[in-house]
């Protein structure tokens, strides 16, 4: 989680396949939500915490409500990729994370984009986030907001 917090997002890497381009060899646009799911989980799991045990143990899910994203240069078969995920804002039930997607080699910005959650329990109905997952968020947010109030000073 350290090195979560030292960078401001969390980081996963993934390899464009080549059933992931269209006919003129670039990435199909529907790809890069699966990307964000992707950077969203590992995320997740480099705060600590997994998102498999919160819907196993918990009981609960993350039902994206709302997606977005804005495409700035295209992606091609076998490009490595950075998914760079931030924690947006946490309020209740509701989360928001933010992705860029960079190509490896040269960290050119690919695609930008934001999805809002809203924390579910078996049968789909709103519920409450479990204690230390609401927790480990406030947390992050909290040394997020503290981190940039560091750097706007220096």
């Amino acid at each position: 989680m350290e090195v979560l917090l030292e960078r401001g997002y969390g980081e996963a890497r993934v390899r464009v396949r080549y059933a992931e381009t269209d006919q003129m060899g670039v990435v199909y646009h529907a790809n890069y939500l699966v990307w964000f799911e992707v950077g969203r989980v590992e995320f997740i799991r480099q705060t600590g915490m997994d998102y498999k045990s919160m819907e196993i143990e918990e009981g609960a899910m993350i039902a994206v409500v709302e997606a977005t994203a804005r495409y700035i240069a295209p992606a091609r078969y076998d490009d490595e990729l950075l998914v760079r995920t931030t924690l947006a804002g946490v309020r209740g039930p509701i989360i928001r994370f933010k992705y860029a997607i960079l190509r490896a080699e040269d960290a050119t910005l690919l695609c930008e984009g934001e999805t809002v959650h809203i924390v579910v329990g078996r049968h789909m109905k709103r519920r409450e986030m479990p204690v230390k997952y609401a927790e480990r968020f406030a947390e992050l947010m909290h040394r997020a907001k503290s981190a940039a109030e560091i750097r706007s000073k220096v």
